[in-house]
């Protein structure tokens, strides 16, 4: 695991942002589990995950990590649970492209907590591709946010839950970067679970839908969670959160690729839009030699 951790931060947060763009198409792929089974058993295994990754690194040191982690890996596991549910909520009642397209705005309050709780500048690069990346998540909405039912409506209202909930998180994780917040995700992973079982009631489904929820929370939200922590810990928030946009253009993509999710024409637009403020983004890191 160590190898991870001497990845590019930048980078990892671009192989977290691909882990999480199956979401949507994950969620949509269940057969017959509800809303909250779905939530119980995707957590359960990420939870899974998160612990072997704790136990490989710390060995017989794997409470204390958790100690270590303190009062802010506490906070930032609750942080990310509250973002859990909403993201399942969310994709459950409404559509994927709604969904990862409100989620951009992570773009918006990451780039406004950096400047305002980390003192991080935003250069003029930077800003540019804010600019460019929302004009793109502009032209997105215009099209994919017609509120067809009080029941979509209320999903994309929740879906705003998330952006705000990671921003929290990336500034947690940015104040104390000698702190390794996995154990944060650990508490996050079980308290999502938690909720999802009392709320469930029968966690019993389908093997078919029992595999999803594995394929979730292994390698989805499970490697993409522990990429983007890691990666969080050396990249400027800004940063992250334009390159976090590529979770936007690619989870509508898989959705109408394998879900028959057809995005209209002014989607596919505002996505390309999207993804070239991300290359800006990347091309600049390197440039500037930040890239590490």
């Amino acid at each position: 695991m160590n190898i991870i951790s001497k990845l590019p931060g930048p980078l990892l947060i671009f192989f977290g942002a691909f882990c999480l763009s199956f979401g949507g198409l994950i969620v949509k792929s269940f057969e017959g589990a509800n809303l909250w089974q779905i939530l119980f058993w995707r957590q359960f295994f990420f939870s899974i995950i998160v612990t072997l990754y704790l136990v490989y690194t710390y060995k017989k040191n794997f409470f204390k990590s958790f100690y270590i982690s303190g009062i802010p890996g506490f906070l930032a596991g609750l942080v990310l649970a509250i973002g859990f549910v909403a993201y399942v909520f969310a994709m459950y009642k409404t559509t994927v492209a709604n969904t990862n397209f409100i989620i951009t705005t992570e773009t918006i309050f990451l780039a406004a907590f950096g400047y305002f709780f980390l003192k991080e500048k935003i250069d003029i690069i930077t800003l540019i591709s804010i600019v460019l990346g929302m004009s793109g998540v502009l032209l997105i909405l215009n099209n994919s946010l017609s509120i067809q039912s009080s029941e979509e409506f209320f999903g994309n209202i929740i879906a705003f839950i998330m952006p705000i909930s990671f921003a929290v998180l990336v500034v947690i994780v940015r104040k104390n970067p000698n702190i390794d917040m996995i154990p944060a995700q650990f508490t996050a992973g079980v308290t999502a679970t938690l909720i999802g079982f009392f709320i469930a009631g029968n966690i019993l489904i389908s093997f078919h839908d029992l595999f999803l929820g594995f394929i979730a929370g292994f390698f989805q939200i499970g490697l993409g969670f522990i990429f983007i922590t890691i990666g969080s810990r050396k990249t400027p928030a800004a940063i992250i959160g334009v390159i976090m946009l590529i979770e936007a253009v690619l989870g509508p993509l898989w959705a109408w690729m394998f879900v028959n999710e057809n995005p209209p024409l002014m989607v596919l637009i505002g996505g390309i839009t999207v993804l070239i403020a991300v290359l800006i983004q990347f091309f600049s890191v390197v440039k500037s030699g930040n890239f590490k």
